[in-house]
């Protein structure tokens, strides 16, 4: 039982260990940037090694079982998430996104250890070798590439039963939000910026559109199209340097090295003779190398956004 319960504390204690080593190259050193945690490397392969160093490490007997290689990555994941957190060195918001794929590479990573530990290969040390170290190999040549940058678009739409000046009214000029009457339930468990109000000096081009969001973010916003009870569109621009460093990770701030929201357009159609249909589109643009996975959390938080202001619009004029 004594040697069980040491192995285990090892199949644990030495993958966090390993996770921890790497986050700090990656993360927190400055190695002339030839790593970074926005990398596929940290983002598959170390999960990935994280499943098979406590597989390796692990009991034979408790490897034998299909749950315990796939579950077990799964706690010096859960631990690693845990100290990062707590010494603030990662965000909230950056783990949340990124859990479910440490959780499914780890969980690879338990699956293809314990099949050569079972099958007792010869060349098994050689493999669990170059898994641990494929990060290292793979992150310079990917920083050597270089991240794409992409842009993508976020639609959302409202029908709403009310005088269309009334409906646009509510567009051009936000008034304070309160608390109650914020549905962002995405962003609010990301711990992203509640949005407060927005402000517009006049309506036409060359308006200046003020949103303004807790915690110090404000979007400056500069009116480009304007029609007046049926369009206006508006760039974005967020200035990082404004933004308080507790307010967001630097991984996701907006308006940082990898993610920025470009535009805004509102658009007012006429359904019927009492209801108008709002919509709402926004293009924002993505710098990694895993656009592919990032787009889509992005995408969300965007329409959550969206939707919010939306709702906050159809509950003042209805």
């Amino acid at each position: 039982m004594k040697y069980n319960s040491r192995k285990i504390a090892i199949a644990i204690i030495l993958p966090l260990i390993f996770a921890l080593v790497v986050h700090f190259i990656f993360g927190v050193s400055d190695w002339g940037g030839l790593f970074s945690v926005m990398s596929i490397s940290f983002l598959f392969l170390v999960p990935f090694g994280i499943g098979a160093l406590t597989i390796y490490l692990s009991d034979i007997e408790k490897v034998k079982s299909q749950t315990y290689r796939i579950c077990m990555p799964w706690v010096p994941i859960f631990a690693f998430f845990v100290i990062t957190l707590f010494f603030g060195t990662e965000g909230w918001a950056c783990w949340i996104m990124i859990l479910p794929v440490f959780l499914i590479a780890a969980s690879l990573g338990g699956a293809v250890a314990g099949h050569y530990k079972l099958k007792k290969h010869k060349q098994e040390n050689t493999y669990l070798t170059l898994v641990v170290l494929f990060p290292f190999l793979l992150s310079p040549l990917e920083n050597w590439i270089g991240s794409i940058a992409n842009v993508y678009e976020a639609y959302t739409f409202i029908d709403l039963k009310a005088d269309k000046a009334r409906i646009w009214q509510n567009v051009t000029r936000v008034k304070a939000i309160k608390r109650q009457d914020d549905k962002g339930w995405l962003t609010n468990t990301l711990g992203f910026p509640r949005p407060v109000r927005a402000e517009l000096n006049y309506n036409g081009v060359g308006g200046y559109r003020k949103a303004i969001f807790e915690k110090g973010l404000v979007f400056h916003e500069q009116v480009t199209d304007y029609e007046d009870l049926r369009r206006m569109r508006f760039t974005i621009k967020a200035h990082p340097y404004e933004i308080p460093s507790a307010t967001m990770d630097e991984h996701v701030v907006i308006g940082g090295n990898y993610f920025d929201v470009l535009d805004g357009t509102y658009v007012l159609q006429k359904l019927n003779a009492s209801t108008y249909r709002l919509h709402l589109y926004s293009h924002f643009k993505l710098t990694t190398t895993f656009n592919f996975y990032a787009a889509w959390w992005a995408g969300l938080i965007m329409k959550d956004i969206q939707n919010n202001i939306l709702q906050v619009i159809k509950q003042r004029v209805e």
